[in-house]
């Protein structure tokens, strides 16, 4: 991860304020609960993943838990944000396209598309499908969308 990817995806101003208000005790600590650096410690996938489907953060570790309740991670904005990036993602690598009579190219397309993409939140790994929080994620926000 670059120092602009960290500093892009985790040194936002909300992220920051939420972060502010909530630090681990030194009891918290020693049970592997801290505020990862992102510059420090470059691989995420070991600690939080994005769940493919609601684009919300889950945590795997004590420290991936924390560190997403703490930066307030999974705020509607930033899943927004993820949600619409998956799309940006979906529509240039998996999206095949056909090119009928005088249409323009699809490079000047592709390449605002990738313009759009490096100014999001970079990818993180999805949560395997085996995980035991996968289906636990999609029971949580069934019951927050419809109350069951």
């Amino acid at each position: 991860m670059s120092l602009f990817t960290c500093v892009r995806f985790f040194a936002q101003a909300h992220c920051n304020g939420s972060k502010s208000r909530i630090w681990p005790t030194k009891k918290d600590r020693k049970k592997g609960i801290y505020i990862i650096n992102p510059c420090a410690e470059l691989d995420y996938g070991f600690h939080i993943f994005e769940h493919p489907e609601t684009h919300r953060l889950i945590g795997v570790t004590p420290a991936g838990d924390f560190h997403i309740t703490a930066c307030d991670l999974n705020a509607p904005h930033l899943v927004a944000e993820r949600r619409e990036r998956a799309a940006i993602h979906s529509l240039l690598f998996r999206t095949p396209v056909l090119i009928k009579g005088n249409m323009q190219p699809p490079t000047l397309y592709s390449e605002l598309l990738r313009e759009q993409l490096d100014k999001m939140i970079p990818m993180i790994p999805f949560l395997p499908k085996d995980n035991p929080k996968y289906d636990e994620e999609l029971r949580l926000v069934k019951q927050l969308t419809t109350g069951f």
